[in-house]
């Protein structure tokens, strides 16, 4: 697999996927599991529910197991979602024209089959999870399957997958206490989807140009001028929301140490955000997955505490 003109792909031509079998390699690169970035940045949030819920370490460990399994699958399940509903957008656009349903190395045939079977494998993950945590994963799936569209109608399809990327925090607080969500858990939730909105638009830096020549929304664009303003203003209140949470959950802790953490990080994120590029702003997108795991570190600590204290 080649890509000869395309040096903003997303797909990567050497590593381990090369070494897979052609005939699989579409099944991979649909999936994107060749990029892990986005299962941890979808199964981060769900480890801080269930963190902050832990009562016994056997469960709480089996649960951030199960969810890593799952985060795995239903971040490929989106991507297939994703790449069936824009596959004549992807052809035109430098950084997706070779995945697969867009260069014709898949056929949506085999797409709708493969995302089949993603869907059982991850039903029988959501049925190892109690009654209410079914009702809280289905809930998400019209979420899934629109998020797609919102770049159609919105000039902030960042919105969307915001609520989509932070459900893991509602799903993860009911399956670790078989409760439904308290108010502390909906703060937390709110600050996740701010930070999610903000790191996604730093990853929609790449597509600036083309999704302006196709008239797709982004809030890259949307943000205009005010890019840089408008990311920090998000991770500005993500870190005064998950702040609320964790307060009215642990009162003052240690997981203030995660927090300012993550206080740090976004600073340094913003400081490279004035020097960024279309080549740079991955970079910067990815290093989320330091954020994430900063203050799943700094709950680990309030809860090992909790267990030696309490």
């Amino acid at each position: 697999m080649t890509s000869p003109n395309h040096i903003n792909t997303d797909i990567a031509t050497d590593g381990w996927l090369s070494r897979v079998p052609k005939s699989l390699q579409p099944y991979c690169i649909i999936a994107r599991l060749d990029r892990p970035i986005g299962w941890w940045l979808l199964l981060l949030p769900s480890w801080w529910a269930i963190l902050i819920h832990h009562n016994n370490l056997f469960e709480t460990l089996r649960l951030m197991g199960l969810f890593m399994i799952g985060a795995i699958l239903m971040r490929a399940a989106g991507c297939i979602i994703n790449d069936l509903w824009d596959r004549d957008i992807d052809k035109k656009v430098s950084r997706t024209s070779l995945r697969p349903l867009a260069v014709g190395t898949m056929s949506t045939r085999s797409a709708f089959i493969y995302l089949t079977f993603i869907l059982s494998f991850s039903l029988i993950i959501l049925l190892q999870l109690p009654l209410r945590a079914w009702i809280m994963g289905i809930l998400s799936f019209p979420l899934i399957i629109c998020y797609p569209l919102a770049k159609r109608i919105t000039g902030w399809p960042q919105i969307v997958l915001g609520f989509v990327f932070s459900w893991g925090i509602l799903l993860g607080s009911v399956s670790a206490s078989n409760n439904w969500p308290d108010e502390s858990i909906f703060w937390i939730y709110a600050g996740t989807v701010c930070w999610i909105i903000g790191y996604d638009t730093i990853y929609a830096i790449q597509d600036k140009n083309d999704d302006k020549k196709l008239n797709i929304g982004s809030a890259a664009l949307s943000f205009g001028p005010n890019l840089i303003l408008g990311i920090t203003t998000l991770y500005g209140t993500a870190i005064f929301l998950w702040s609320i949470g964790l307060w009215l959950k642990f009162e003052i802790g240690l997981w203030i140490l995660g927090i300012i953490g993550a206080i740090m990080h976004l600073v340094w994120q913003i400081k490279n955000l004035k020097m960024v590029e279309e080549n740079t702003a991955l970079q910067i997108f990815k290093s989320n997955r330091d954020c994430g795991l900063i203050i799943t570190f700094g709950l680990l600590i309030q809860i090992i505490f909790n267990d030696i204290f309490s």
